[in-house]
């Protein structure tokens, strides 16, 4: 779990209206956004996969097409 200790910038009317964050803690936050969203779509690509094929078949393609 990231402790946040965030402060809040709060309006006028006494309602909060931001969040702040320092530097190191908004990265380490949008790395674990950008890592949740990675797993939810590779979640969504084995679901909708009709098939796979083997890693070694791939990489032995892409050697012999100049591509590794």
């Amino acid at each position: 779990m990231i402790e946040l200790n965030e402060k809040y910038v709060v309006a006028a009317d006494g309602k909060p209206s931001a969040v702040v964050l320092d530097i190191r803690t908004y990265r380490r936050l949008l790395r674990h956004v950008e890592d949740m969203e990675d797993a939810l779509e590779l979640d969504e690509a084995v679901r909708s996969a009709h098939s796979f094929r083997p890693y070694a078949e791939i990489r032995a393609e892409l050697k012999k097409d100049g591509l590794l």
